[in-house]
């Protein structure tokens, strides 16, 4: 095996609401890195979907967050506790919300919100604050760089995709020419989207963000919500 780079999916529900993510694994012969990690409590999916490209969480080598958000890292503590050997990566503005030495900045915007809901939200929007409270800290071992390059799958670029938060990351594999988003692009009806607007922190960050990712010109982008897309003049 030279190396491989698998986007799969990671199904889960909240508040009766199923929600399907992609996180991405690259094999080479001397990593394996998980590229965000699901849910609260998605450890055991996880775990069953791993096993399918021959991989335990005891082999991870390392977890990139490419922001804190929950469906990204809820999982990233009980990863930690698995495997106590594997290090996590995030740029360094992302590093303070991931550990809650700053009060995460999508628990802030949930509370404000929580106070415009119509009654009938209120439950929901409740719901939610208290599960974004749940999201377990973990500490972030190596802090990775704008146009910052690892050795995985033979050239892996740190791009800084600020926007749908301040310090979100995405990553160009430059061998293969792929792009692996996190939330700077989603799959819409098959198109390249912005990432829930309405949730944005700066839209006009996420606007050029967006724009940056997509002037590539990638043969695939892996986008965390959506699957890949691949642009109608890729060669794929």
């Amino acid at each position: 095996m030279e190396y491989k780079i698998i986007s799969f999916p990671l199904t889960m529900s909240f508040a009766n609401i199923e929600n399907t993510v992609y996180p991405t694994l690259l094999l080479d012969k001397e990593n394996i890195i998980l590229v965000d990690c699901g849910f609260i409590g998605s450890l055991p999916i996880l775990e069953n979907q791993l096993k399918r490209y021959g991989v335990s969480i005891d082999q991870i080598t390392g977890l990139v967050l490419t922001h804190h958000d929950h469906d990204h890292m809820g999982a990233a503590a009980a990863i930690k506790r698995r495997n106590p050997a594997i290090k996590i990566y995030a740029s360094a503005v992302e590093a303070a919300f991931i550990s809650a030495e700053e009060k995460p900045l999508r628990l802030v915007q949930a509370e404000e919100m929580q106070k415009t809901l119509l009654p009938e939200q209120q439950d929901f929007g409740k719901a939610f604050c208290e599960m974004l409270r749940k999201v377990e800290p973990v500490e972030v071992d190596v802090y990775l760089n704008n146009e910052e390059c690892m050795d995985w799958c033979e050239g892996c670029r740190i791009l800084a995709t600020p926007g749908h938060t301040p310090g979100h990351i995405s990553l160009l594999m430059e061998k293969d020419y792929i792009v692996i988003t996190g939330d700077a692009i989603v799959v819409e009806d098959d198109k390249p989207v912005i990432a829930n607007p309405q949730f944005t922190l700066d839209i006009k960050q996420a606007e050029k963000s967006m724009e940056k990712l997509l002037s590539l010109k990638a043969k695939a982008y892996y986008c965390y919500h959506g699957g890949i897309y691949v642009p109608a003049e890729s060669n794929i």
